[in-house]
């Protein structure tokens, strides 16, 4: 094993200024950026690491940056601290004509002044020094770089940026391993580390096992007698060539008039053999009544949010409101119910199907807008099946014309399918079902309104069904 390579790094002052105006047009573009709407009005400054010296050839920063907004549009609105962004910047006297995508701007002031910055990602130069510092162990400035010990990782391996992202960026080494660089972080124990590390010591075959992880140390606060959580940057897994997402396997197969049966129940299979190594390598819970009441209260919560601000829920808000208290009246009779961790945003597209037929469940980060305190609480594995049979009816949706029989079809034999895997069908417990559902569905008809309004037939679709099925 290379030993660990400790460096300390210094930065100029004035580094963050000199970027701000060009941040401030830049970052809004991103597809990861999670602000969108809300004019950035300014930067603060959460940490930065001189990666590589800024010569006449290259420089290279890490940044961490919160990007403050107003919390409402509009003048006179009031400006909060809002997410902090990992950047990766730069620095080059111009840009050759292969990263003119990744162009930034040109710095006029500050320490950069004359320079061209831009998304370091899409040069194979610092992407090959984010890999080369994770083989060795490195320490620059605030930065760890870890791996595991047991797991080899070649240096020399060709980079290249998956360009198919949205809240986070990938970097592909040589079809060997895929770097997963998180752009929004938060301090604490991300799942997306957590999860998959506790699998591989499970020896569950359905997610790749973290290979290294990049980190960010904090400064406690004054007088704290803990040290502060870091944060948790990205995390290096083996890359499973020539794999499909199941969305995208599932568009196909609908596009070629073919079924999708088995390779459904494949997944139900999958999913239930990561929710039984879930259990076996983390504790579980028993929810009560008064547990599942702060859930179905929460529940509740988010289906009046989202009939105040989208107006086509409120013809079906008494129907679905019934799933929610259904479930709260269950619990009232003494029925409970054990909890465990789960993935937390499952659907088609977080599952990856091998040239071999074998399934394999990715992106264990949880819905992204969510604290992480609620990201990693104990969960009723419903959900994740919740949200998978959404994810079916999404793509029998996608189509003109829609196939809902297609995804009746693949719902029941994903539900199958788990079933022969962990020994209970989730149809059994309709109740429970019905409410996890219904949180996704309002969830997501919230989601299109604000981001996608052509969608929002879709899940409309399934609030009617939702809020009629407590009619009968």
């Amino acid at each position: 094993m290379s030993e660990a390579v400790t460096r300390t790094v210094t930065t100029p002052p004035g580094l963050l200024a000199s970027l701000d105006p060009l941040l401030r047009e830049w970052l809004p573009r991103q597809r990861w950026f999670a602000g969108k709407g809300r004019p950035v009005t300014g930067f603060g400054l959460v940490a930065a690491t001189e990666l590589l010296p800024p010569t006449a050839k290259l420089g290279l920063y890490h940044l961490l940056v919160r990007a403050h907004q107003q919390v409402l549009p509009g003048h006179g609105a009031p400006e909060q601290p809002g997410d902090c962004y990992q950047l990766l910047i730069g620095v080059r006297e111009a840009l050759p004509p292969r990263l003119a995508p990744a162009l930034i701007g040109h710095v006029t002031q500050g320490p950069l002044a004359g320079r061209t910055v831009y998304e370091a990602l899409h040069d194979t130069r610092p992407a090959d020094l984010l890999l080369e510092a994770l083989r060795t162990q490195a320490r620059i400035g605030g930065l760890r770089f870890e791996r595991d010990p047991h797991r080899e990782i070649r240096p020399g391996l060709v980079p290249r940026l998956v360009t198919a992202e949205q809240s986070n960026s990938s970097v592909v080494y040589g079809d060997t391993f895929i770097l997963k660089l998180l752009r929004r972080v938060v301090p604490g124990i991300n799942p997306d580390l957590e999860l998959p590390l506790a699998l591989a010591r499970a020896d569950c075959p359905r997610v790749p096992p973290p290979t290294a992880w990049m980190v960010a140390d904090r400064e406690p606060p004054a007088g704290a007698s803990q040290p502060a959580e870091p944060y948790v940057l990205g995390v290096l897994q083996p890359f499973v060539q020539g794999a499909t997402d199941g969305w995208e396997l599932a568009l196909r197969e609908l596009a070629k008039g073919e079924d999708f049966v088995a390779e459904a129940r494949a997944l139900g299979r999958a999913t239930a053999e990561v929710h039984t190594a879930l259990a076996r390598a983390l504790p579980t819970v028993t929810l009560g009544h008064s547990q599942l009441r702060l859930m179905v209260d929460g529940m509740t919560e988010r289906l009046e949010a989202a009939v105040h601000a989208v107006p086509a829920l409120r013809p079906h808000a008494s129907g679905l409101r019934s799933a929610f208290t259904a479930l709260d009246d269950l619990a009232a009779e003494g029925r409970t119910w054990t909890a465990q961790r789960v993935h937390g945003d499952l659907h088609l597209g977080q599952c990856l199907r091998s040239p071999a037929g074998d399934w394999s469940l990715i992106d264990f980060e949880g819905e992204p807008a969510r604290p992480l305190a609620e990201r990693r609480m104990p969960q009723p594995t419903v959900r994740d099946v919740a949200g998978m049979l959404r994810s079916f009816d999404y793509a029998a949706r996608s189509v003109d014309p829609a196939q809902p029989e297609w995804a009746d079809r693949c719902r029941a034999a994903y539900c199958s399918g788990y079933a022969e895997a962990a020994g209970r069908d989730p149809r059994t417990d309709p109740v429970l079902l019905r409410a996890y559902e219904t949180d996704k569905a309002v969830y997501e008809v919230l989601y299109e309104a604000r981001h996608r309004p052509e969608w929002l037939p879709v899940p409309l679709t399934a609030v009617r069904r939702l809020a009629a099925s407590g009619l009968t």
